[in-house]
């Protein structure tokens, strides 16, 4: 082991210990250029060659973080050190007077030479030359004191879960899985856009919608009580017709609003114009749920795109969306997935190689109730035609049946909101070729583990297709008038769909709930911070 000596530090601890209320040193004219944050993570550390050993200056560090693990000896005690910037901490070695304070949780600064490390686990280490305690904890009061921490546990204290292993790499997963999906976008010649998040009609979610009020209005806010009708991903409600809380004078909108759950009419505004349009922000739903697979805040991922006319056409957009962001993810979040795989979901490694490299099914609902059908299994909620596909029947499908993810397309149009097309050809059943019914240009995507992923449709461009589906669906003509105009004046054949976010990393993490998927997880009965 390299030992520290003295005459490698005055200058360079004089240089990278400076107190904090240090003025900054004056920004060069090339900042734009070449700036890089003036802190170095762990993973920069982990990364940096060591140059001659014999010169220890040119091997000086300094690590900022928090404690992990403290293992003590006699002559020499050991830290780990990490920050968040990669599941991986960094080894420090210490003396015991420098150790003395460090407990799991402790926030340091430590200046010190980077050196080989004679340990398996690790290239590197750091021999420390100084410690600075940034914040001391209390041992028995901290609540992830412990390495090993079950995840009940960590929910119990979401406001410091970050600091695990676990959540940590769900957190670069979640940034990665962003990161990939823009980029897919923008390849694609894709606009983002932002969508409102206050809105004067409930888009889709069977009207469970949260009522936004101002002022006064709050304590005597009453809970909507929208129309129902079938929707993308659960069910769509015509704008809802609740009372108001106060005359159009008091009310601050001049009329009751809500908080979207999503972004797809207004996005179509955007994509009448721009023609290819994504957003990818928050949404709500009212939601008496306490199911791993719900939030009442969640994000959404929506796509609206013009000058497509056939349902293949947007499920290989999707298809290759999907897989090239999963792609993404496995070759820059490598250790973040092997850490996953072994300790949460030991398949997972596995499973995202499938879903990249497989061939995906596609089926119409016809063809799935038939499946079901067959197998004279017993299931909880009746197989009918006719009959919504429940979680336990999507989830059969794409993990025990196909063992791929499927695409399920032609529903009902009983089932599906106002906006999808109706198909070419009604349904037929493949056993008796009678008559079964109207269907939709529509898709659901069902993957294993999760069930339903996606959902999207072509959407209906004839202007009196869509205003006969307003009036049969029973929603107030003057509500949508807006969306109308989008067909009456330039309309063009469009399609497009949406991704619950969490749902998505539920899947490349492995993880049991979608709670675990969120940093501040709000659901029926829950908010906390």
């Amino acid at each position: 082991m390299l030992l520290l000596t003295r005459r490698a530090l005055p200058g360079f601890v004089q240089r990278l210990a400076r107190p904090f209320s240090s003025p900054p040193p004056p920004l060069p004219s090339s900042l734009h250029r070449d700036y890089r944050f003036p802190v170095a993570t762990v993973r920069d550390i982990l990364q940096k060659k060591i140059e001659d050993q014999a010169d220890e200056s040119q091997n000086m560090v300094q690590v900022h973080g928090w404690v992990q693990t403290v293992r003590t000896h006699k002559q020499i005690n050991f830290a780990e050190i990490a920050d968040g910037s990669t599941v991986r901490g960094i080894q420090v070695t210490l003396t015991p007077n420098q150790a003395r304070e460090l407990k799991t949780g402790t926030s340091v600064r430590i200046i010190g030479a980077l050196v080989q490390s004679p340990g398996k686990n690790q290239a590197v280490e750091i021999q420390s030359a100084k410690v600075q305690v940034l914040g001391h904890i209390s041992p028995n009061e901290y609540p992830l004191s412990k390495s090993k921490l079950p995840i009940d546990h960590l929910r119990e204290h979401a406001h410091l879960r970050s600091r695990s292993r676990t959540f940590g790499a769900v957190w670069r997963l979640r940034s990665a899985a962003v990161l990939g999906f823009q980029k897919f976008f923008q390849s694609q010649q894709f606009i983002q856009i932002h969508t409102p998040i206050i809105t004067s009609n409930d888009c889709e979610g069977a009207g469970e919608v949260f009522r936004v009020v101002a002022g006064e209005q709050a304590r005597s806010a009453t809970k909507p009580s929208p129309s129902l009708v079938p929707s993308d991903q659960s069910a769509i409600a015509a704008p809802p017709s609740s009372k108001p809380l106060a005359s159009p004078q008091e009310e601050f909108f001049s009329r009751p609003v809500y908080l979207t759950v999503s972004g797809q009419l207004h996005a179509e505004i955007a994509s009448s114009a721009l023609s290819r349009v994504y957003t990818f922000g928050p949404t709500f739903r009212a939601e008496h749920s306490l199911s791993s697979r719900h939030l009442a805040e969640f994000w959404m991922l929506e796509a609206e795109m013009s000058f497509i006319s056939k349902i293949d056409e947007l499920l290989d957009f999707i298809e290759a969306g999907l897989k090239q962001t999963t792609q993404h993810i496995l070759d820059t979040q490598p250790d973040d997935i092997d850490f996953l795989t072994q300790f949460v979901d030991n398949d997972l490694r596995t499973r995202l190689e499938n879903f990249v490299n497989q061939e995906w099914k596609r089926i119409t609902y016809t063809e799935a109730v038939s499946v079901l059908q067959g197998l004279k299994k017993k299931w909880d909620y009746p197989v009918k035609w006719g009959l919504p596909l429940q979680g336990e029947h999507e989830r059969f499908l794409a993990g025990r049946h196909f063992q791929c993810p499927v695409f399920v397309t032609e529903y009902p149009k009983d089932l599906k909101p106002f906006y999808m097309r109706e198909a070419s050809n009604p349904a037929v059943d493949p056993k008796t070729n009678e008559l079964l019914g109207k269907v939709v240009s529509c898709t659901d995507l069902l993957v294993p583990k999760v069930g339903e992923l996606v959902g999207g449709s072509l959407r209906e461009s004839n202007y009196k297709a869509l205003l006969s589906n307003i009036e049969r669906a029973g929603i107030d003509r003057s509500e949508l008038e807006w969306y109308l105009d989008l067909r009456r004046f330039g309309t063009v054949p469009h399609g497009g769909f949406g991704m619950g976010f969490e749902r998505y990393l539920q899947y490349i993490t492995g993880m049991s709930s979608v709670r675990d998927c969120i940093l501040a997880p709000r659901y029926y009965g829950h908010i906390k911070y």
